[in-house]
C-alpha cells in the first residue's frame, strides 16, 4: 500500500534517527506502528529496560493524536479520575503543563486544574496536534538519545520472515528513499493503523462484519461480510477571519459530494452535504448546525464549530489567536465509497483520494453555498501541504485470530440486560465507550448502543498461533461490533501499554505469552507488575 501522505521535512528533528549503517537492527521488542498504541507500548517496553526499535509510516508518531488530527479525545465521562492507566494520564496531563509552559494562556486557563485549550463539547480534552507531537517526542526523547530506542519514521513494513509459528525479521521500507531496513527482534508489536503486520507474517486475522452464526451478536448480519469496512475520514482544521476571503480552489469531484444523496440502510435524511443526519442511536433525522462566529454552545441544534474545537481564542490572551481553531470530523466527511484492508494500491489511493476530495467538498461547500468565505484551511495545523491530516482517521483494522475475542455481548448493556459487563479473569486493563459504529463500505448506517465499562482481556492481544507477535491497537480479538468500543484513544493506549508490558515481562522471564495468560501463577505475576506500573484491572465498585 501507498503512503497517505509524506508531508514536508519539518518534524521530529529530534527523534528521527539516522540512516542505519547497515541493514540489520536488533532490539528485544521491535514495534511497527507509532500511533496511540505503538507510543504506548514502547514507553511500557522502555520503562522496563528493554530495548527498541519503533517504525512509523507517517511523519508524525502518535497516530489518531497527530498524523488522524483527531486531537479532541473520544473519552469517557470518568477520565480525569480513574478508568485509563496512570501512564495515560500523565500524558494528558503533561499537555496540560505544555500548554503552561509554552502557550500564552489567561490567568484563569492556567489555574484550571483540567485545562481544556480548546473548550471543544465533543470531549472534556481537546488540543492541537503538535501540542501532543511535542509531549510524545519529550517523553521518548531520552531513550532515543540513550540509544534504548531506535525510531524511524517514514517507514512502513513491506516483508517478513517466519519460521513456523514465530517471526524472524520484519523488512520495513521508506517510500520516499527506497531505503530499507531489517528488524530483529524477540518479540514483534503490530500496532500499524490497519494491521499490516499481519498479513505479512501470516498471521491469521479477521476483517469486516462476522455473521450472527460465527459470534452469536444480536447486531451482527446474517451473513458475513469481510468486505464490509466503516468509514474513514479525512480530518482538517480551519480557523474563520471574519470580512476574509480563503476560498479555496474548486475541489475536482465537487460536483459529485454536492449532489450525492447516501444510499444507507436504514435511509439517510437528506444529502450528505446538508445540516441533515441520522442520529446514531435512534436513527431518524437530526438536525445541525454550523456557526463559526460563536464562542459559546446555545439553544438549538448542535454547533459543528463548537463541537471539536481545539483552540477556543478565551483561553488565550488577547491577540493570541485571530480566532478559534475547529477540527473538520463530522458526520458530512465520513468517507464510505472505498475501502483500504485488502485491496491492491491502486484502490487504496482511490479511497484517500475520495476521502480528500470528500473534505475539501465540505470546506468549498460551506464557503460558497453558505458563504463562510472566511473559513481558513490550516495547512500548518496538518502539518501538510494540501492542509489535510497525513493518514486518514482509521476506525477499523485488521483483527487477530485471538486467544479471545470480545463479543457484544460482553460488554452491551442490553445483550447482557446486567449492570456490569462481563468479568475476565485475565484482565489487562479497562476501558469505556458506548459501541459506535459509523457508516460503513457495505451501505450500514450507524450503529451505536450503550455499552458497560469494560476491561481488557489479556487473551485479546494474543493470536492464536503465532508466538511473538502481539497485537498493540486497534487489531485486537474484537468483532466488527466491539471494536465500537475498543478503539478510542484512552483504549487503544491501554492495549498498547499492555503489550509492551507484556512483551517486556516476556522477555526477562523468558516465558511465552500464552503461557502467561494461561497458567495461574505466572498470569498472576503479570498482572501484579501491570497494577504496580499504575495499569488498573477493573472497574472501581
Amino acid at each position: 500500500m501507498i503512503p497517505y501522505s509524506i508531508g514536508r521535512r519539518e518534524l521530529l528533528p529530534l527523534l528521527a534517527a539516522p540512516l542505519l549503517q547497515g541493514r540489520e537492527h536488533r532490539a528485544q521488542i521491535a514495534i511497527l506502528g507509532a500511533g496511540t498504541g505503538g507510543c504506548a507500548a514502547a514507553l511500557a517496553a522502555l520503562r522496563n529496560g528493554m530495548t527498541v526499535v519503533m517504525t512509523e509510516e507517517t511523519a508524525w508518531i502518535g497516530g489518531q493524536f497527530t498524523a488522524q488530527m483527531v486531537s479532541a479525545f473520544d473519552e469517557h465521562a470518568h477520565i480525569e479520575t480513574h478508568g485509563c492507566t496512570r501512564a495515560y494520564r500523565q500524558f494528558r496531563n503533561a499537555i496540560r503543563d505544555y500548554y503552561r509552559g509554552h502557550y500564552p494562556l489567561t490567568d484563569s486557563a492556567r489555574r484550571r486544574v483540567n485545562l481544556n485549550p480548546g473548550s471543544g463539547t465533543v470531549s472534556n480534552f481537546a488540543v492541537e496536534p503538535r501540542a501532543v507531537l511535542a509531549v510524545l517526542e519529550g517523553l521518548l526523547a531520552p531513550f532515543v538519545s540513550g540509544g534504548q530506542l531506535r525510531l524511524l519514521t517514514r517507514h512502513k513494513a513491506v516483508a517478513a520472515d517466519t519460521d513456523g509459528e514465530r517471526v524472524r525479521s520484519v523488512k520495513v521500507r521508506n517510500p520516499a528513499t527506497g531505503n530499507e531496513h531489517v528488524l530483529h527482534a524477540d518479540y514483534f508489536l503490530d500496532a500499524t493503523e490497519l494491521g499490516d503486520l499481519l498479513p505479512l507474517t501470516k498471521t491469521e486475522y479477521v476483517t469486516g462484519f462476522e455473521s450472527r452464526a460465527m459470534t452469536g451478536e444480536p447486531s451482527a448480519p446474517t451473513t458475513a461480510q469481510p468486505a464490509n469496512e466503516q468509514a474513514i475520514t479525512a480530518c482538517f482544521a480551519v480557523d474563520y477571519l471574519h470580512g476574509e476571503d480563503h476560498t479555496i480552489s474548486k475541489p475536482a469531484d465537487y460536483d459529485f459530494w454536492r449532489d450525492y444523496f447516501p444510499r444507507l440502510r436504514p435511509s439517510w435524511p437528506d444529502k450528505l452535504l446538508s445540516w441533515k443526519m441520522s442520529n446514531p442511536q435512534t436513527l431518524q433525522p437530526r438536525d445541525l448546525g454550523f456557526d463559526p462566529t460563536l464562542s459559546q454552545r446555545g439553544p438549538g441544534p448542535l454547533n459543528l464549530w463548537l463541537y471539536r474545537r481545539i483552540a477556543a481564542r478565551d483561553n488565550f490572551t488577547g491577540g493570541a489567536y485571530r480566532s478559534d481553531i475547529s477540527l473538520i470530523n463530522w458526520p458530512q466527511n465520513d468517507y464510505w465509497l472505498g475501502r483500504l484492508i485488502d485491496v491492491s494500491e491502486e484502490e487504496f489511493a482511490r479511497s484517500v483520494r475520495g476521502a480528500k476530495q470528500l473534505s475539501l467538498s465540505l470546506l468549498y461547500w460551506m464557503q460558497t453555498a453558505h458563504g463562510w468565505k472566511g473559513l481558513r484551511l490550516r495547512e500548518d495545523i496538518a502539518g501538510t501541504e494540501d492542509g489535510l491530516a497525513m493518514y486518514p482517521y482509521i476506525r477499523e483494522s485488521r483483527r487477530i485470530r485471538a486467544e479471545f475475542t470480545v463479543l457484544e455481548q460482553h460488554v452491551s448493556a442490553k445483550a447482557r440486560g446486567a449492570k456490569t459487563a462481563e468479568v475476565f479473569a485475565d484482565s489487562a486493563g479497562t476501558g469505556s465507550y458506548r459501541i459506535d459504529l459509523h457508516p460503513t463500505s457495505g451501505g450500514d448506517n450507524y450503529l451505536d448502543v450503550a455499552s458497560l465499562p469494560f476491561q481488557i482481556p489479556l487473551g485479546a492481544l494474543i493470536p492464536r498461533r503465532v508466538e511473538n507477535l502481539l497485537a498493540a491497537a486497534k487489531n485486537l480479538g474484537v468483532t466488527h461490533i466491539t471494536n465500537g468500543c475498543y478503539r478510542l484513544h484512552p483504549v487503544e493506549w491501554n492495549i498498547g501499554e499492555s503489550a509492551g508490558a507484556l512483551a517486556a515481562h516476556c522477555v526477562r522471564t523468558r516465558q511465552p505469552p500464552r503461557r502467561v495468560r494461561n497458567e495461574k501463577a505466572l498470569l498472576a505475576d503479570f498482572q501484579a507488575l501491570l497494577e504496580r506500573q499504575g495499569v488498573a484491572l477493573s472497574w472501581p465498585g
